[in-house]
């Protein structure tokens, strides 16, 4: 990969510098893709914003940024993005600082930011360079997300509509599915989501070989379809439903009849039983019958104690003795039978005995 380090200023970045839904986001007289489609968008808050332009008036040296070199000399920003849009937005009159507009400045003030000097590293290489160049200048900065830089790579008519399904604010699939799934669209947390659902983790894989797909719809209609299954089988909706794994108990369970009624007397006891301490494990707990999606509550070192005391060490399974550091307490009656995680529930096995029983 070929990398070359220029010296621009702001006039000449911000000349023409455009910002609309048809063309995009523009700068340097038309050369500069700003906001390529695998950036997401901008995110910097007024704090951050302000502190660029502040920067840039005292003539503190803004980091270095990245350019991508595209075969016909155009460039798009690898890193770099909220700056660039910072300065190009105040410069445009599109926000003022302390009730200061960039017309209202003084013409030596002005003249001050745009003759301010940025340092750009030019980059030349084929996709797969460029995001590992990317991964490489993503480690400071405004951190981007996997996804986004998955996106990256996998530039074309797949992306551009999954994008507009999944990765802008108040897009479809987060009207749709916000109660249900932790994530930002903007960051691309939805996308990645759903496509690590319908891809069953091989994300990449999946994109690869969509890439050129005309349109997302298939992932859309997938996506749709665990929402409407979610919403069929728990009703009664609770805010632990949000950030359930969904996609892979929708693959496991969508053809099964199930009792929906049953399913939320059920969830509803588990959900004001004490001893369940991951409320949100109930759901996946509640269709595949595994209790470590519940992790429940254990014993205190008290109930230890008392336990070990009783049995004066001795492990009630084998029969032998040890000190408690070697053994680990258990339920009599398994908790899934009706056992609480109470004092008199409690018995002290030692380790490999403990092991046994549970089956690790």
């Amino acid at each position: 990969m070929k990398v070359e380090l220029h010296e621009l200023t702001i006039r000449e970045v911000t000349e023409n510098y455009v910002d609309n839904a048809e063309e995009g986001v523009l700068g340097y007289n038309g050369r500069l893709n700003i906001r390529p489609k695998y950036q997401r968008e901008f995110v910097y808050d007024d704090k951050k914003r302000n502190a660029v332009i502040d920067s840039i008036q005292k003539s503190l040296p803004l980091n270095v940024m990245y350019w991508a070199v595209n075969e016909d000399g155009s460039f798009e920003v690898l890193d770099g993005q909220q700056r660039t849009v910072s300065f190009c937005q105040y410069v445009n009159n599109d926000y003022s600082i302390d009730n200061r507009f960039f017309h209202n400045l003084t013409e030596t003030e002005k003249q001050h930011i745009l003759n301010y000097k940025l340092m750009i590293y030019f980059c030349e290489g084929d996709d797969k360079e460029k995001l590992d160049w990317f991964r490489i200048v993503n480690i400071a900065g405004e951190r981007l997300y996997d996804q986004e830089l998955r996106n990256a790579v996998y530039t074309g008519p797949w992306l551009s509509d999954a994008k507009l399904k999944f990765s802008k604010t108040n897009c479809a699939a987060y009207l749709l599915a916000k109660d249900y799934v932790i994530g930002s669209p903007i960051r691309q947390e939805l996308l990645e989501i759903a496509l690590k659902w319908i891809s069953k983790g091989e994300i990449e894989a999946y994109m690869a070989a969509h890439q050129h797909d005309p349109n997302a719809n298939e992932l859309w209609m997938y996506f749709r379809s665990i929402i409407e299954w979610v919403r069929l089988t728990f009703p009664n909706y609770r805010r632990e439903m949000k950030g359930v794994d969904w996609g892979s108990l929708y693959d496991q369970f969508k053809n099964e009849v199930i009792n929906t009624r049953a399913l939320a007397n059920e969830v509803g006891a588990l959900m004001m039983d004490d001893d369940v301490t991951r409320k949100r494990g109930i759901y996946p707990y509640v269709l595949t019958r595994n209790p470590r999606h519940l992790n429940i509550r254990a014993f205190s070192d008290n109930q230890k104690r008392e336990a070990y005391e009783r049995q004066k060490g001795v492990c009630v399974r084998c029969g032998k003795q040890f000190e408690i550091s070697q053994m680990e307490a258990d339920h009599i009656t398994p908790w899934h039978l009706g056992g609480k995680t109470h004092a008199d529930n409690c018995q002290m096995l030692c380790k490999q005995c403990n092991r046994e029983k549970s089956g690790v």
